[in-house]
């Protein structure tokens, strides 16, 4: 069957020839090394990071803005900026060099697979990009390959597509034992209900047959609470459609607000969409936790005491999704960047609507990281050094 190419093209994506930055890496590091494929704005990335086990050497992406904001918060990691398929074996090995590569990850393109996409199809084309994944993940032999996506693509093509991926992943270079499993972000402290579909493929010579995933540290019975909307956002400054801030104005109200701005210098991204007034009539009018518009149920005004439904990307030309709890307007971009769990620190280039879609295609951080500190007991209890 045909692949088929069922969406516009953003403009923003790098069609040219790839551009490659190449920087030095620190051969004095004891750090594992992660090359992520499909980067994005870098949210799989920031977790791996946030173990303190792992250093980013690679970045891969066609998304200019993306690229953009991962290149700033990122700055000692080589970068590819291109369409996957025109980076070559060579191309590929000489920017990284002779290097031990410990995990090659990539959070492949979703959008063929997600329920949220009423177009969706078992032949778009972005459902087969994991294929240039596995192809340049030969090229290594990490010790783990991770490959991450929507839950959707469980039922994409009667689950095909699952079946798919273990076989290819399981035949990498020596061989991999694969093992895939259903996380939610909202279980590992993310304001934000998010299903990920995740593969693990540890390479056999690791003795290791099966992945465990790490277990909830969220939720009904256990220690911790689920995070709320007010616990990720009830902070920053209460500002109107069209204002800006680029400060804070008043101290943290939860642990969660703590660990966002523990390393931030100042209030970044915090520009409020500027509507007309009849869209701000519409959400003042609209109760929390419900829908905005009728025939978007996605579209919701945010509530306080719950979490987030899950953040979307809004396709090229985003619309802003949600609405604020209590200021009738759509978030900001560091609004929705607490809800995917990014710290305040973590810069988006770009603009307002750029910044959306990149938030809304970004892995969670906390989610991220809760899987990367596993796979660091993986190697380390397989005396990976």
């Amino acid at each position: 069957m045909e692949r088929l190419s069922l969406v516009e093209k953003s403009p923003y994506y790098w069609e040219e020839e790839p551009i490659i930055e190449k920087k030095q890496q620190n051969k004095l590091s004891n750090k594992y090394r992660l090359i992520d494929l499909c980067c994005g704005a870098g949210g799989l990335s920031a977790g791996f990071e946030l173990t303190n086990l792992f250093e980013v050497v690679l970045g891969l992406d066609i998304y200019t803005s993306a690229m953009e904001t991962f290149r700033h918060n990122h700055p000692f990691s080589s970068t590819i900026l291109g369409d996957i398929r025109k980076i070559t074996d060579k191309m590929f090995l000489d920017t990284i060099g002779n290097m031990q590569v410990n995990v090659v990850a990539a959070g492949v393109p979703c959008q063929g697979f997600s329920i949220s996409n009423k177009k969706r199809n078992a032949y778009d084309e972005r459902n087969f990009m994991f294929l240039e994944v596995i192809r340049l993940a030969n090229n290594v032999e990490p010790d783990i390959i991770l490959i991450e996506n929507v839950s959707g693509m469980k039922s994409t093509g009667q689950g095909s597509f699952v079946k798919n991926i273990e076989q290819a992943l399981s035949n990498v270079g020596t061989g991999y034992n694969v093992t895939h499993g259903m996380v939610n972000a909202v279980d590992f402290g993310v304001p934000q209900y998010r299903k990920r579909l995740i593969f693990i493929g540890l390479k056999k010579k690791l003795n290791i047959n099966e992945f465990l995933f790490p277990n909830p540290t969220h939720g009904n019975g256990l220690p911790l609470k689920h995070t709320t909307v007010w616990d990720a956002i009830s902070d920053l400054p209460f500002i109107l459609s069209g204002e800006s801030a680029n400060e804070y104005r008043s101290n943290p109200n939860s642990k969660y607000q703590e660990l966002m701005r523990e390393r931030s210098q100042g209030l970044f991204n915090y520009q409020a969409p500027n509507h007309p007034q009849a869209t701000i009539k519409r959400i003042e009018q609209t109760i929390p936790g419900q829908p905005m518009y009728e025939n978007y149920k996605q579209r919701i005004r945010l509530s306080w005491d719950t979490q987030s439904p899950t953040q979307l990307a809004g396709g090229i030309r985003s619309q802003f999704q949600f609405g604020h709890p209590e200021v009738p307007r759509g978030l900001t971009i560091r609004e929705r960047a607490r809800i995917q769990s990014f710290p305040d620190d973590y810069i988006f280039k770009g603009g307002i609507v750029q910044g959306r879609v990149q938030t809304g295609n970004a892995v969670p951080p906390l989610l991220a990281k809760a899987i990367a500190f596993q796979l660091g007991q993986v190697l380390t209890g397989a005396g990976v050094g």
